[in-house]
């Protein structure tokens, strides 16, 4: 018994030396069991470039409305055409305070043709007069709207929508003017003849 543990135990220590001894040959170490120095380390990302800074709202400028005077302008001489074309409702507060001092100015005994001419031909004058004004503020609105781009920015294109207005404030304009001359000229609508 005693010499079957002395083998036993020599057995195990010479197994323990086998194993502590250097192996001969290439050696593979698992991946798990590598020193630190062999692993291989991947290498470093450059750092992601990083963005300017976005300005804060207070920093950004306000982004400038383009062609809105324009737009407005070219409304405001559409609408003066059409007063223009009618005399508007300070054509007829005209008319008829020019009437009225053609009542008070006018004696019982004055011809017919002179009371006429007081009463309606001047009112009627006053109203041409006063639309005569609206047209040609329509016109010359109009005008400076269409000529605008080119004193201002040539580059600047200017809005379809803002030309058609314009153009429309320019012909009911020069339309306007036209009768307002010819009504104040008398030779449209002229006063009926007295005699």
């Amino acid at each position: 018994m005693g010499t079957k543990n002395i083998e036993e135990t020599a057995g195990a220590a010479e197994t323990e030396a086998r194993d502590e001894a250097p192996k001969e040959g290439p050696q593979t170490l698992e991946p798990s069991k590598a020193p630190a120095e062999a692993v291989t380390e991947a290498p470093e990302e450059p750092e992601e470039l990083s963005e300017p800074d976005e300005p804060a709202e207070d920093d950004v400028p306000a982004a400038k409305p383009e062609g809105v005077g324009q737009g407005a302008a070219a409304i405001v001489a559409a609408a003066l055409g059409l007063i223009g074309l009618s005399g508007g409702w300070l054509g007829t507060v005209a008319s008829a305070r020019e009437s009225l001092i053609g009542q008070l100015n006018t004696s019982q005994g004055a011809s017919v043709g002179r009371q006429v001419q007081a009463v309606y031909g001047d009112s009627w004058k006053t109203t041409a007069l006063v639309a005569g004004v609206f047209a040609l503020a329509a016109l010359v609105v109009g005008v400076v709207v269409l000529l605008r781009p080119a004193f201002g920015a040539p580059d600047r294109v200017q809005a379809p929508w803002i030309k058609s207005a314009a153009w429309a404030g320019v012909a009911l304009g020069a339309i306007g003017l036209a009768l307002a001359v010819a009504k104040y000229t008398d030779l449209l609508l002229g006063l009926p003849s007295t005699s």
